[in-house]
């Protein structure tokens, strides 16, 4: 596939009705994946767990983009195909996560996402590979007292420096300002501290020069906290986030995929339908989804290479319905 710019690359990626497969864990987040299904995380058994994936029949028409990890974009199939290459026969993209994780800020409780150091060449290089586009997530904590000030601001300006230079190796940069589902806090705090934090991220992404038309964003859902006696209906999910997302976010940008953010997988995908039947954005409004595409298929795999055909079958079916959660034609009877 040949894209004449970022903006191209952008559009493709949010056409309508597909989303984003985020196989971007690191070596140690698959490891615990792999424990709670007693199977040991090698080299192997991680390339040949994402390609099942990538090879399953729900990758075409359904999914984009693949977000995925380092060692998996120089990894090749079982028969010496490339991954990366498997992938684009479907019809997706390769990309890749490029942030190199957290740490504290001034020995709090909050973090803030490194990386800028080596970033250009790591960029240099991911172009070389083939990768069309780049996600960097930022994490946000809701607590007494949190986020601060300084949290946010120091987040969103590393956001739209990796988002610059992302975009001079002719990538399109996912930024992620992930405000965490964890604690007992309001669905209105939630929408606060949203808020807050997009705010602050178009205002650096302008000041830096980003091509708005060739970023995508990957927020949450505005949620009340896990532990939250309050929770909300899909309906006032939709309702919320959108007044958040109006009032925050340049109509120009392309598109938003949503992260699911420890959502059960129907969670994910109602609340996706009930935004996207509301209407009357400027934006697609998608998934880029890690464990509400996954978590099935991994369940159903167990590591034994005997349930590769029902793994690909349980992700196939959550691709499917994110699909028509995307277009808002998704319904709870077609979850059988």
């Amino acid at each position: 596939m040949n894209f004449e710019n970022i903006e191209e690359i952008a559009q493709y990626l949010v056409a309508d009705g597909k989303g984003f497969l985020a196989a971007d864990e690191s070596t140690p987040t698959i490891g615990k994946r792999f424990d709670a299904i007693n199977t040991e995380s090698t080299e192997t058994s991680r390339r040949d767990y994402r390609e099942l994936l990538f090879r399953a029949k729900g990758m075409k028409d359904n999914i984009s983009g693949v977000i995925l990890f380092d060692e998996t974009l120089r990894q090749s199939a079982a028969d010496d195909t490339p991954l990366k290459e498997v992938i684009s026969s479907t019809g997706a993209l390769p990309g890749i996560k490029v942030d190199k994780g957290v740490t504290p800020i001034n020995d709090t409780e909050e973090v803030l996402t490194g990386g800028l150091e080596g970033l250009e060449d790591r960029c240099l290089e991911y172009e070389t590979l083939g990768a069309k586009f780049t996600k960097w997530r930022a994490v946000i904590k809701i607590g007494s007292g949190l986020p601060s000030n300084e949290c946010i601001k120091g987040n969103m300006q590393v956001l739209s420096d990796y988002a610059k230079i992302v975009q001079e190796h002719n990538m399109v940069p996912i930024v992620e300002p992930e405000v965490l589902m964890d604690g007992n806090h309001s669905a209105e705090t939630c929408y606060d501290v949203t808020s807050r934090c997009l705010d602050s991220l178009f205002k650096n992404l302008e000041a830096k020069g980003v091509n708005i038309k060739g970023t995508i964003l990957k927020p949450n859902m505005v949620l009340a906290g896990q532990s939250s006696i309050s929770q909300l209906s899909h309906d006032e999910v939709a309702d919320l986030t959108m007044k958040c997302l109006k009032e925050n976010v340049p109509a120009e940008l392309p598109g938003i995929a949503f992260l699911s953010g420890g959502q059960s997988d129907l969670d994910a995908t109602a609340n996706l339908d009930a935004l996207n039947k509301k209407g009357g954005n400027p934006w697609k409004l998608t998934f880029s989804y890690g464990r509400a595409l996954q978590q099935a298929a991994l369940k159903a795999w167990m590591g034994d290479k005997v349930n590769t055909q029902s793994a690909q079958d349980a992700f196939s079916h959550r691709a499917e319905m994110n699909k028509l959660a995307a277009l808002g034609q998704w319904d709870m009877q077609l979850e059988g």
